[in-house]
């Protein structure tokens, strides 16, 4: 195997430079008023994450229950929680990023309520707080002091909606501001109550009860000003009301109000102004802005213009006055299964007038964005990515003529029918819905412009960029350009061919390769599939198969192209990776195009499955990857095989060839990315970013792998839901490692220098600074062997003089190497006598702080809040000394005993000559 000249640096080292985990799961989310910052549950954790990057900020500690429901202040300083545990955690919303630290709630009050609370809403000044509870009693209460201002009971069942009636603009009412709560309870009855009244405790009656819903209502708004309420439910239509009617009305057709004051309050008498059929279960609602600027429709005071979302998905733009729908944000899928339609449909919509758009939260855990101006999707979350099947690059906008960037976009196949296409810079994501199956495999061809994948329901399909894509910077996407249906069994590898959109090549794919359950490989004629594509209905062309090749006697697995388009590979679970010849000839003159695989090749020695293959870009050799743990190299000139490379714990279920084919890349069920040397036939990296087998079972299988073009990012995708993003850093690692080494040189002999200048404080602090216990030792062998002068503690003033006046994270590190000295029996004396000098030299309050200071610095350099005693860390230093101690003191008192056991043996032997003499007098 030919090596090329002027052989590359090994790539070593790849950090892991963004994660994308899971951002949402289920339950209640909130957004800033500013649009900035959104606040999702993940399982029982809350995440804080910045929108226009995708990056999280910090999350909030949880007290391991379910969440019922949250909500931010207008002023977006705190965070209001409501748990299954019956619980308000009121936490305060941190302003730098990122914090690593959890952020622990400011007050916990732990039962708020006697029921489980599923709604809450903050008042327009952030200063109260209104939580609704299954029990029907809704409470109020002051944010910053975290006491109760008022109870309402009475409501027939559970609370389903509140809002504030606080009247912004008075400018085209004359009524009082005053601050009410609107409720919506199951009994479908709306209450208002008043609040400027004295605080209550008691439960408060309402100044009116109003009836026209025929079932649960499930979201309320008022307008700015206090006129207009707007209430809708699951009864499917939509309410609105006049909160300024000063007369006493009834409509017996569609609602009815009970005036429930005395005296001058009963003036105050909301009527029905309007019933719109909106024909969807109403999930939330709320009025836009007099002022928002809305294509086709005209703004002003008294315009009433509100949004809806509900069970078809979709967010629908309304005038109030007239009962229309203005126009629809988001595409009405059509309906497939029950499932599916559940899935979609609108669990809340957020309206963010700052940013002129409202947000729809989906209950399949996608949350989107939608401009009102333009009428269009600009941003899309998703929530949760679940099992990470496979993951390949994605160029949509490159062309080889213009420098534009490449590898922007990246593809995700996982445990769904809908593909994940994200934007490598914003993760601004969309799905591609098309297959109604779980997708199994992906590939991309014509440089990155075209997508291909396999699924679960026998087919495949391409995926071409829009027209628009890129254009605005805004609206982008993919559709489906092309479908390839014939196989019996689930499509489970896929393989584009490579030349095309390479420099010199044609700029379209030729043709297209698909292995399947049914053990055949499909060839597919891609002639007639677009590029680009303009519009969402218009019909992917259907691909025409070429030829049928009976591969394997078992699933087929992988396959790949080589990259002049001449050879294909596949890999089975029959234990063999087969070599075939590509013959195609294009279509020309009215002929039809042909395609022809002829096998000339059957690698063999792997005892398991194979699960990935791969052509080298550079060599004539393959590589293969198998359940029997190993990953083997293969030359396609006599497919014996030229390597084996053993390392994973594990099945190994992708590779790759990196840095011009002299490393390879794998992937395994152990939850590891490792980087191997092909000319040493060894491991030169381990990434570790997954979940281990031995903590969860199956949530290791990193089953996505995907590498640049440039080769210096990788991307790893496994069963956990996270994808990782690997950047090359080697030669910034060899960078630091060289300045270390030079520093560590530069200090060693500053050391050696300071010593020949009986500089010992210096030499101290440099040994302290750099770590290095060992030149310590020896500092202090030679100080109490060595010239000792008998003044001293030490054996040198200049010693003394440098403990007496050391620092206190200094002395902290002295003390904890004598601790360490301690321990051996040969270096327990020089361990006793430092520990000797600092007793003498210092008090136990200078030691105490010592250890405080050297605690609060280790807390620091991790951005953490010191924490703990500060005699905590004296004591367990005290601890690990004495029993050391105690047992270099019984040693000593037992060859002391011994010697006794040599006077008298020399006693016996002289007879008792010495007796009367010392026997160190005599010559």
């Amino acid at each position: 195997m030919a090596i090329p000249l002027g052989r590359p640096k090994l790539k070593t080292a790849f950090k892991n430079a963004r994660s994308v985990g899971p951002l949402y799961t289920s339950g209640p989310v909130a957004i800033t008023l500013d649009g900035n910052k959104i606040v999702t549950c993940v399982s029982e954790e809350i995440l804080l994450t910045e929108i226009s990057s995708g990056h999280e900020i910090c999350r909030f500690a949880s007290d391991t229950n379910t969440i019922n429901s949250l909500c931010i202040t207008p002023s977006s300083s705190h965070l209001l929680v409501f748990t299954s545990s019956l619980a308000l955690r009121v936490f305060e919303i941190p302003t730098s990023t990122p914090l690593k630290k959890l952020i622990h709630p400011l007050r916990v009050i732990s039962r708020a309520h006697e029921a489980p609370v599923h709604v809450c809403k903050t008042d327009p000044t952030s200063t109260y707080l209104a939580s609704g509870s299954a029990d029907g009693v809704v409470k109020v209460w002051n944010i910053r002091s975290g006491f109760v201002t008022h109870v309402f009971k009475g409501h027939g069942g559970i609370v389903s909606a509140l809002a504030f009636d606080y009247p912004q603009d008075m400018s085209s009412i004359a009524r009082e501001q005053k601050m009410r709560l609107i409720t919506g309870s199951a009994d479908t009855r709306l209450r208002i109550f008043d609040l400027s009244a004295a605080s209550s405790s008691a439960g408060g009656k309402p100044e009116a009860v109003l009836e026209g819903h025929y079932s649960v209502p499930r979201g309320l708004d008022v307008s700015l000003d206090g006129k207009w309420l707007v209430s809708g439910g699951r009864d499917s239509v939509v309410l609105l009301w006049d909160l300024s009617s000063k007369q006493v009305s009834t409509d017996s057709a569609s609602g009815s109000v009970k005036s429930k004051g005395k005296g001058k309050d009963k003036a105050f008498s909301p009527t029905l102004v309007k019933t719109i059929p909106v024909l969807e279960r109403v999930e939330a609602l709320g009025i836009l802005r007099p002022d928002e600027d809305l294509t086709g429709s005209s703004s002003g005071p008294d315009v009433v213009r509100f949004y809806t979302g509900g069970e078809k998905g979709i967010v629908r733009i309304w005038d109030g006055k007239d009962g229309n729908a203005l126009f629809t944000l988001g595409r009405e899928h059509t309906k497939t299964s029950d499932d599916q339609e559940e899935q979609r449909q609108i669990v809340d919509v957020i309206y963010l007038p700052s940013t002129s758009s409202v947000v729809s939260v989906h209950a399949d855990q996608n949350i989107i964005f939608h401009s009102l101006s333009t009428q269009s999707l600009t941003r899309q979350l998703i929530g949760y990515n679940d099992e990470i099947v496979d993951a390949t690059f994605l160029s949509p906008n490159f062309t080889s003529s213009e420098k534009t960037e490449r590898d922007s976009h990246l593809a995700l196949a996982t445990n769904s029918s809908l593909i994940r296409v994200y934007d490598t810079h914003s993760f601004d994501a969309r799905l591609l819905d098309g297959h109604t199956d779980v997708v199994l495999t992906l590939d991309q061809g014509v440089a990155g412009r075209l997508l291909a994948s396999g699924s679960k329901d026998r087919s495949a399909r391409l995926w071409a960029p829009k027209l628009n894509s890129g254009d605005s910077g805004v609206e982008w996407g993919y559709s489906c350009v092309g479908v390839c249906e014939g196989h019996a069994e689930s499509v489970g590898a896929i393989a584009l061919s490579k030349k095309a959109g390479t420099e010199g090549e044609l700029n379209r794919p030729q043709f297209m390769f698909t292995g399947s359950q049914d053990r055949t490989i499909k060839m597919w004629d891609l002639a007639g599939v677009e590029l680009k594509c303009g519009d969402d209905e218009d019909e992917p062309l259907r691909c025409k198969s070429l030829c049928t090749h009976k591969a394997h006697d078992k699933d087929i697995n992988a396959l790949d192209v080589s990259p002049n388009d001449r050879l294909l590979v596949s890999g089975s679970q029959d234990r063999t990776a087969k070599i075939f010849s590509i013959e195609y000839v294009a279509g020309f003159g009215g002929h039809a195009p042909r395609g022809e695989l002829k096998l000339i090749g059957t690698c063999k020695g792997h005892k398991r499955g194979v699960w990935t293959v791969r052509f080298s870009r550079t060599e004539r050799i393959v590589v293969t990857g198998s359940g029997d743990k190993t990953v083997k190299l293969w030359s396609l000139d006599d497919f014996s095989c030229l390597k084996t490379f053993e390392g994973h714990t594990n099945s190994v279920l992708r590779v790759d060839f990196l840095n011009a084919g002299l490393q390879i890349v794998s992937t395994s069920s152990d939850g590891l990315v490792k980087l191997w040397d092909v000319k040493e036939e060894e491991c030169v990296g381990t990434l570790d970013n997954h979940e281990d087998k031995a903590s969860s079972y199956d949530l290791s299988d990193v089953w996505a792998l995907a590498v640049s073009n440039d080769e210096t990012r990788i991307i790893s995708g496994a069963a956990d839901s996270v994808v990782t993003f690997w950047e090359d850093c080697t030669e910034e690692q060899d960078e630091e490692k060289e300045v270390a080494r030079a520093s560590l040189v530069q200090k060693e002999q500053d050391f050696q220098n300071y010593l020949a200048l009986y500089d010992y404080r210096r030499a101290i602090q440099l040994a302290l600074a750099m770590q290095q216990p060992g030149r310590l030792l020896s500092l202090f062998r030679n100080i109490q062997t060595t010239d000792v002068d008998p003044t001293s503690i030490t054996g040198r003033t200049a010693v003394d003089e440098v403990i007496r006046s050391i620092g206190g994270s200094d002395l902290a590190k002295l003390l904890q190497f004598a601790r360490d000295w301690n321990t051996n029996a040969k270096t327990s004396r020089v361990a006793q006598g430092v520990l000797h000098a600092i007793v003498k030299l210092r008090s136990a309050d200078e030691l105490m702080k010592a250890f405080g200071d050297e605690h609060s610095e280790a807390a620091f350099a991790e951005g953490e809040t010191p924490g703990g005693k500060p005699g905590s860390a004296l004591k367990e230093f005290v601890d690990a000394f004495i029993p050391y101690t105690e047992r270099h003191l019984s040693r000593m008192n037992k060859l002391v005993q011994e010697s006794y056991m040599v006077d008298y043996i020399l006693s016996e032997m002289d007879d008792g000559t010495f007796d009367d003499m010392d026997v160190d007098t005599i010559v």
